[in-house]
């Protein structure tokens, strides 16, 4: 485990630091996840074995400080990991999403400009998070009921239906949770859709099997973005089923131009 100081604030942000060939892939985790939890096993599956690779911690989440007076918004996230990543003079990022993290890694990408590889997301939040989203459902509460008992009771709930989901969420500050799931009720401006539309770089999007059909599938080819579904998976599909998500992210980098 490594860490990375925030310029002004001195917070830490800890990290996964695994050494390999280029270009290097790094890891951005979604709402309650980490991932210094989900994607060991997937940079362990022989499709990846070998490469370089970055597995990073939101601030407020897993190892990484938690501090209550940051604003954990997608945009903010963003701006401390673009001084992370060029701090450690990385080059060629495959920057990879998950979630409300594939928010963070799109405004992430368009910070990096020139040393972005490309761009692989995992059911990213491209819109203003509504219905039935976790975030929305966190969000749409006022700051004091969630942290005097909505965060315990969404602990509660994660932990008896989903409970590798819950032993993440329970590492998060609950504080964290709130402002990023009010930062995706907000959504981006331009939108994160919009942004990745206008991304000139390599994007891929990946599906899990079990979450579909979306009409996002065909808005997405049409926009220029490669779309792959991961068999036997749902949205977690780092944890469900790491095998094919390391095969598929090993074959999106090699059909990019430039690729070793």
């Amino acid at each position: 485990m490594k860490q990375y100081l925030i310029k002004n604030s001195g917070y830490a942000v800890r990290y996964q630091a695994l050494p390999g060939v280029e270009p290097p892939l790094v890891f951005l985790h979604g709402l309650g996840c980490a991932s210094s939890f989900e994607y060991c096993a997937v940079m362990a599956q022989p499709a990846l074995l070998g490469r370089r690779a970055l597995l990073i911690d939101l601030l407020g989440a897993g190892y990484s400080d938690q501090p209550r007076d940051f604003g954990y918004t997608v945009e903010e996230h963003a701006a401390y990991l673009n001084d992370m990543l060029r701090s450690l003079d990385l080059q060629q990022i495959v920057l990879f999403g998950h979630s409300l993290g594939g928010a963070v890694a799109i405004c992430l990408a368009g910070l990096l400009q020139e040393r972005l590889f490309s761009l692989i997301l995992t059911e990213s939040n491209l819109d203003p998070s509504h219905g039935r989203a976790v975030s929305h459902k966190i969000g749409t509460q006022s700051s004091e009921v969630f942290l005097s008992h909505g965060y315990t009771d969404l602990l509660t709930l994660a932990q008896k239906r989903n409970p590798l989901w819950g032993a993440a969420l329970a590492h998060w500050l609950p504080q964290a949770v709130w402002r990023i799931s009010r930062s995706a009720i907000q959504g981006g401006s331009p939108s994160w859709r919009e942004q990745l539309y206008d991304l000139a770089k390599p994007k891929a999007y990946l599906f899990g099997e079990r979450t579909l059909p979306s009409t996002d599938v065909d808005a997405l080819r049409e926009h220029g973005v490669r779309v792959e579904i991961i068999p036997n998976a749902g949205h977690s599909m780092a944890l469900e089923n790491p095998a094919a998500l390391a095969s598929t992210i090993a074959a999106i980098i090699h059909d990019c131009p430039g690729a070793r």
